[in-house]
């Protein structure tokens, strides 16, 4: 009997504790930790509290993530404001009810700050509404001088941010040079004004429907001819109604707008006006 050949099995070394892992496998190692963290009903470790920025700077560090990349995405999250999901009638007919953008600029958050609350002042007819460490709010002035300059549009300027009922600034340092800004409109009071609008004549369709149609049974004394008639009016006002409250809309698009232009002063305008 022939003697039996033994294939020898390559040694499978195992890796370097040095060598650095890649993006994938870090968040597989990572999201394994989490994984057997929370099976073992740890609630102390550092993993459960989260990583400080030193830490995450490190870690990107050793998966090759630029740190000017990586603090970019840390201003923006800290800067992320948590607006839930918009979803139901309102929604859905007329339109969202906050209008926000944001936008890296070359200036330190003070100085962007400054900018900003002068541009919100001087052009735009806002006062300012409540200060935070790293946020500031305005509001519309309500004076004769903010009204005739809305309704004139002094200097072709159309004065959009009028329509919010609050316009917020969030302001975190990227680096020492730059600054993510970004700003929120709230314009959920000109959203209900607008669906009331529509609500109201949709309502009078109906009603003027159901009035011709109570007519129009009484004297031909025929239900669905009068059902018909009603049908006309009533579907008429419901679609009137629809379409102005569909104008939401564009103010929605015009205050977006206003705020896109706010920063592009900040990024590309003479900020000189502004900051001293």
């Amino acid at each position: 009997m022939p003697p039996t050949s033994i294939v020898p099995v390559p040694e499978r070394r195992p890796s370097s504790q040095s060598e650095p892992l890649g993006r994938e496998a870090l968040e597989r190692v990572l999201a394994r930790a989490a994984e057997l963290q929370a099976a073992a009903g740890d609630t102390d470790s550092a993993m459960q509290e989260g990583l400080t920025e030193a830490q995450v700077l490190e870690v990107a560090r050793e998966v090759g993530i630029s740190p000017t990349f990586l603090k970019q995405a840390l201003a923006e999250e800290r800067t992320r404001v948590a607006v839930p999901e918009e979803r139901g009638l309102a929604a859905h007919v007329a339109g969202a009810g906050t209008a926000s953008s944001s936008r890296t600029v070359s200036l330190s958050p003070a100085d962007a700050l400054a900018a900003l609350n002068l541009i919100m002042l001087r052009d735009e007819c806002l006062a300012v509404k409540r200060r935070f460490a790293d946020r500031t709010t305005w509001e519309p002035r309500r004076d004769f001088w903010a009204t005739f300059k809305r309704l004139s549009q002094a200097g072709g300027h159309a004065f959009d941010l009028l329509r919010a009922r609050e316009v917020g600034a969030t302001l975190v340092a990227v680096d020492e040079r730059n600054t993510l800004v970004r700003l929120d409109a709230d314009v959920s009071r000109t959203r209900a004004q607008r669906l009331q609008g529509g609500a109201l004549v949709a309502g009078m369709g109906i009603a003027g429907g159901g009035a011709a149609a109570g007519v129009a049974f009484l004297v031909h004394a025929m239900l669905w001819g009068a059902l018909a008639v009603g049908a006309v009016p009533a579907a008429a006002g419901v679609a009137v109604g629809v379409a102005l409250a569909r104008t939401h809309r564009q103010t929605v698009g015009r205050v977006q707008l206003a705020l896109e232009q706010v920063l592009d002063r900040l990024e590309h305008g003479d900020v000189r006006r502004y900051v001293r």
